[in-house]
């Protein structure tokens, strides 16, 4: 009776030696993507290290963020600049790719194009080479002058704001988040029913914002146009993404915006931006699945910068401030705002370590602290005189810790003339071995100069 019972149940659940389930399926050979982000409070110098990884790359996505990010890559001694763009798109074998994570203001993205042609000739076939997922969200002129507005209020009631780029970031995820936001799908389909969802939208804010100044029509009429430059780039995302890892073999570049501590979660809230900008945002924003994520770069900066307000432990604000700041020409790119300078902050990358999980590090702009004799670099907070375990979430607490400084010697010559390791001096040597130290993270590349050739691949 038993064996019979027994039998049965096999038969049934399909567990009988000579009678498999089915036959195994053999995956085939699947692409990963490669993933660059910053690791500090952004301005690490991503552009430069994406730009290197993209001459060889088949497509180069961006998957959070919007025209408030800014990279500077300099090609055959021309600096183009680029905000919604991927910086892969200079790459003319390149497919350039804008992931659903991204949201795009469209006079933004056309005048962007419009102005790095006149630059040089690394734009030209732009339109022929770059995709914009369907599913990505639109920055309407209005959320900009949403944006404006926020940041006045927060100045009148709390006598602070968060510093913002007013490129309306915040509002049109905003909008996304309350789920009355419009997608790129939306504009290329029926204008008819897109007139609806703008009006609604833009009547939406008017009824928040009774100042708020809004041209509906005039809008309307310049996102018709927009509509039909903008309907050969559109695909489906989510299957032009699987189409790529699933496919023949292909090298697929991310290039993070911002940064891990201006992350809406991770970063120093509130002063931070309105997306992921960690590795979580590479698999939301492109729709890709978290075992296709492969080697991830984190890009830091020799030393420490940070635009804006907010808390910031290792600055100096004195004679060094000003020298690292005059020596690494640091404005930002899309504000030109003066960049806050200082020591280099490594619990600060550490802590962008624990959420990225970083394979290797590009080590930027180590030209940049050449002439100092001695060099700071944070190890360990404090808090009223006690050591602080890991990065504080509360604002008010990292804007009173100490911290314990690391002096290590400087090397006082010129290092922009080096092509290896070895060309560094060893006082530089000595610099980079102790960051890859502290942070158990070997660091892969160095940079010494704006081009190309200055980064200097250690393995």
């Amino acid at each position: 009776m038993f064996f019979l019972v027994r039998s049965t149940l096999h038969h049934l659940i399909g567990l009988s030696q000579d009678k498999p389930i089915r036959s195994r399926v053999r995956l085939g050979q699947r692409n990963k993507v490669t993933v660059v982000l910053g690791a500090q409070w952004g301005d690490e110098g991503k552009g430069k290290v994406v730009d290197l990884l993209a001459m060889d790359a088949d497509i180069v996505c961006r998957c959070q963020g919007g025209n408030n990010a800014g990279h500077t890559v300099v090609v055959d001694s021309v600096e183009y600049d680029f905000h919604l763009l991927p910086s892969g798109v200079l790459n003319k074998k390149a497919v350039s790719f804008i992931g659903n994570g991204v949201v795009i203001h469209l006079p933004g993205l056309f005048d962007e194009a419009a102005k790095n042609l006149q630059k040089g000739k690394g734009l030209q076939g732009w339109e022929e080479r770059l995709k914009i997922s369907d599913r990505a969200h639109i920055v309407f002129n209005f959320h900009q002058a949403v944006d404006g507005i926020q940041e006045q209020q927060r100045q009148q009631q709390e006598g602070k704001n968060l510093g913002t780029t007013k490129k309306g970031i915040g509002p049109a995820y905003s909008s996304k988040a309350a789920r009355n936001g419009i997608r790129v799908c939306d504009l290329v389909s029926d204008f008819k029913v897109f007139q609806d969802k703008f009006r609604m939208l833009a009547e939406h804010f008017l009824t928040m914002y009774p100042n708020l100044n809004i041209d509906i029509d005039g809008e309307l009429e310049q996102l018709k146009g927009y509509a039909e430059r903008l309907r050969p780039l559109v695909t489906d995302g989510v299957y032009f993404m699987h189409k790529a890892l699933n496919g023949p073999s292909k090298k697929i570049l991310v290039e993070g915006a911002n940064a891990a501590l201006l992350d809406i979660d991770f970063g120093t809230y509130p002063f931070v931006t309105s997306s992921n900008c960690t590795v979580g945002g590479v698999c939301t924003g492109l729709g890709v699945p978290p075992s296709y994520v492969g080697r991830v770069y984190g890009v830091v900066k020799a030393y420490t910068t940070r635009v804006g307000v907010g808390a910031f432990p290792t600055e100096q604000d004195n004679e060094t401030g000003d020298l690292l700041q005059t020596r690494g020409r640091e404005f930002g790119v899309t504000t030109g705002r003066r960049r806050r300078c200082g020591w280099l902050d490594l619990i600060l990358v550490r802590y962008a370590h624990m959420v990225n999980g970083f394979s290797a590090i590009a080590l930027t702009k180590l030209d940049i602290l050449d002439t100092l004799p001695e060099i700071k670099v944070g190890v360990a907070y404090n808090v009223d005189g006690k050591p602080l375990p890991s990065f504080p979430a509360n604002m008010d607490v990292l804007t009173r810790v100490s911290v314990e400084y690391k002096t290590l010697p400087g090397w006082c010559c010129s290092t922009e003339a080096a092509r290896s390791f070895e060309d560094l001096p060893s006082q530089a040597q000595s610099y980079i071995r102790f960051i890859e130290d502290f942070l158990q993270v070997p660091v892969k590349w160095v940079g010494v100069g704006k081009s190309r050739e200055s980064m200097i691949k250690l393995f």
